[in-house]
């Protein structure tokens, strides 16, 4: 590995991020953990679940521990493009001629935070999400690129549909992980009241910087895969497709189409961080087994049948892990 940060470097920083974010947010372990990945798989993340679990104080910790700069869009019906991405406004010149000028939006930060993303128009919804994909943004002709690292965390309630505009399919697919966010035990809601309602409010300290973040997302691109595993992952990718001979009994009767492409690089890109968090310097099959639930979920595309029943994406998930050998 050519990267200056080595395996044991990479593993103290996650460590240490992992633990300011735990000072902070009660429970949601999970989470925490599968943000962490995808963000140093260089990714972006989708976030299910009701409001009021935290999901706004968990970005503005990380960018607080990451000492990046921070920026949150409430999305509305009403919102326009140009009000996430920026718009060209009249100036005047000392000499009095007037000229254009681009003033920045909310998405010109390292992280950003799209709540509720599916109460905006798809046109607007598409405008974040052309950022995301090619990390700048263009107004009036002219690019302007998005600072380094670039990060969105969108959130959307899975309960309330009414006035909500749902993400395409393919829009869907550029978000490497979809996390489900649980609602908190009975001891973590006694933690919360207890850390919330006191005098002091924990915060996130520093911990790392936006360099640090792009080194660690650089030693992670350099971790081997063996052929075996890029043979498993992408095994996994075809069961997940109704047409193949490997696609489970489940996968026939639920799903119109499978995941994409994208799909076996979020496996890998995950997998490789996976490895490096558990101080290997390789991808196992366990890693890809480990990211394959918030990896392939969003990218299952299910048909009437499986709707009606509400037969859950992670259900298909597991068994298509059953079904493909290792």
């Amino acid at each position: 590995m050519m990267n200056d940060m080595t395996v044991e470097q990479f593993r103290e920083t996650a460590s240490a991020i992992l633990g300011e974010l735990r000072r902070v947010i009660v429970g949601q372990e999970a989470l925490t953990h599968d943000l962490l990945v995808t963000l140093l798989a260089g990714g972006n993340a989708l976030l299910e679940g009701v409001p009021g679990l935290g999901k706004t104080l968990l970005v503005r910790t990380l960018a607080e521990v990451l000492d990046c700069s921070f920026n949150r869009v409430q999305f509305t019906p009403d919102l326009m493009p140009a009000d996430i991405v920026g718009t060209m406004i009249i100036t005047s010149g000392a000499d009095g001629m007037r000229g254009f000028r681009f003033e920045r939006g909310p998405i010109f930060a390292n992280l950003v935070l799209a709540d509720e993303i599916n109460r905006a128009a798809p046109r607007t919804q598409s405008a974040l999400l052309e950022a995301m994909q090619e990390g700048r943004a263009t107004v009036m002709g002219e690019t302007h690129s998005l600072p380094q690292p670039f990060f969105v965390l969108a959130t959307q309630n899975p309960i309330e549909m009414e006035g909500t505009y749902p993400l395409p399919e393919a829009q869907l697919d550029r978000f490497l992980y979809k996390i489900d966010v649980p609602y908190p035990s009975e001891a973590e809601l006694i933690e919360i009241a207890r850390r919330t309602t006191g005098v002091g409010v924990p915060a996130g300290r520093k911990v790392a910087d936006g360099a640090t973040l792009m080194a660690m997302q650089s030693l992670a691109r350099e971790v081997p895969v063996a052929e075996e595993v890029y043979s498993y992952a992408a095994r996994i990718v075809g069961a997940t497709h109704p047409a193949s001979d490997r696609a489970p009994a489940l996968v026939r009767r639920t799903l119109r189409v499978g995941a994409s492409p994208r799909g076996i690089q979020a496996l890998i890109w995950a997998g490789k961080v996976e490895a490096l968090l558990d101080n290997r310097k390789a991808v196992a099959l366990d890693d890809i087994r480990r990211v394959a639930y918030p990896s392939l979920r969003h990218r299952l595309i299910m048909n009437y049948e499986a709707q009606a029943e509400g037969i859950a994406a992670d259900r298909i998930v597991a068994e298509v892990l059953a079904g493909v050998e290792v």
